[in-house]
């Protein structure tokens, strides 16, 4: 959306929009299979060499908070991602998404400053997506900005996320406020976290392959959500949870994984679990499979490969090309048997890099809600 960063020349405005361009395709290139292997530039298999001076997580690596709530300049990729299902307060369901990455150009240490604005430097770019979905509608938007000239950043403490006036802020303790606006719709929602955040497969890394591929990963899975949001001029008083991530790495998937099927479900239990399959070979075939049950009244089970089932069970036929809609989802030490299913409609995010982004309805040993994203579908 070109037309919606302020203050850039369209010669910047053009510069940036080829150099963004050039890093989705450049994330997204064939295998040698012909299928796409990654999205939003963690599919890239890289060399020892080409990886460079980046840092890559590992299995000795730990989360320190609130300090990892801020960038990781040494580091390739990272992002800040929400999901919320909330409920208007005429008592209908209604989705929402935001999300802000960071794509790094060349790797800076944590203790290195920026360098100047004046210098119009190209080390990062930033990237931001919103959507909002009520009644089968799907709505999406997204943001381009280039790093340290002002436009887009993050910071720790006090915690703060921003792309333009797309932001997501502490303003008290204990208390987050998130506020994106787009020409047609805008949501202005309190956050609340109401537990501890959780810290994914080994300590906060979270393996992405058998060979040790991965990425340091925690959540925020148990967000009081309030507030407003606005569509076609009409005003839709809000109230519900939401699901926070916190992500970052530099060699995320390897070669030959295909894309990404991801889960973060809210229990009426109580209990919440967040599982993903990265894909190997086919749509529906093989994989890596890892996640985390959170019971609702004890400490979090990281689960291997051996610990999750996630098949596909059925197809919708959408804009742009099939994509599964119901999924079985099994974890068998927990005693827990789920279907998953998409709401209906077509939940494309159709930026730079389509990929599907959904609430979804539980049933099964237990019913609740959540959101599915998947990505390396359609055409």
């Amino acid at each position: 959306m070109m037309a919606d960063l302020p203050q850039m020349t369209r010669s910047r405005r053009a510069t940036l929009t080829a150099l963004l361009l050039s890093l989705m395709l450049a994330a997204c290139e064939p295998s040698s299979s012909g299928a796409p292997e990654g999205f939003a530039g963690l599919g890239e298999s890289l060399s020892t060499a080409e990886q460079g001076d980046y840092r890559q997580p590992g299995p000795g690596d730990r989360i320190q908070l609130p300090e990892d709530l801020g960038p990781h300049p040494a580091h390739r990729i990272e992002w800040w991602y929400l999901t919320a299902n909330l409920t208007t307060s005429a008592g209908e369901p209604l989705g929402l998404q935001w999300t802000q990455f960071r794509q790094a150009l060349e790797p800076r240490s944590p203790q290195a400053p920026p360098p100047p604005a004046s210098d119009w430097p190209l080390q990062a770019v930033w990237m931001a997506h919103a959507a909002v979905s009520l009644d089968g509608e799907h709505r999406f938007a997204e943001r381009l900005a280039r790093a340290d000239i002002g436009h887009a950043g993050a910071r720790a403490t006090p915690f703060a996320v921003w792309l333009d006036h797309w932001q997501l802020r502490q303003t008290e303790a204990g208390h987050w406020r998130l506020q994106v606006s787009t020409g047609d719709w805008s949501f202005d929602l309190t956050l609340t976290p109401g537990r501890e955040p959780v810290r994914h497969g080994d300590n906060g890394f979270s393996a992405k392959s058998a060979s040790g591929e991965g990425s340091m990963y925690f959540s925020y899975v148990d967000l009081a959500i309030e507030g407003e949001v606005v569509l076609a001029g009409q005003r839709h008083q809000v109230s519900g949870t939401g699901w926070f991530d916190r992500e970052w790495s530099s060699q995320f998937l390897k070669a030959g994984q295909q894309g990404w099927d991801w889960f973060a479900l809210h229990l009426d239990s109580g209990d919440k679990l967040m599982a993903f399959r990265l894909r190997e070979s086919g749509a529906d075939a093989g994989g890596f499979r890892a996640g985390t049950w959170i019971p609702a009244g004890g400490e979090p089970v990281s689960l291997r490969q051996e610990d999750l089932r996630i098949s596909a069970i059925s197809r919708r036929e959408i804009s742009r090309g099939a994509v599964p809609s119901q999924w079985q989802l099994r974890l068998p030490d927990q005693g827990v048997e789920l279907t998953v299913t998409a709401r209906p409609g077509d939940y494309w995010n159709t930026g730079l890099f389509p990929y599907w982004e959904s609430p979804v309805t539980v049933r099964g040993s237990h019913t609740g809600v959540g959101y599915m994203e998947l990505t390396g579908y359609g055409d």
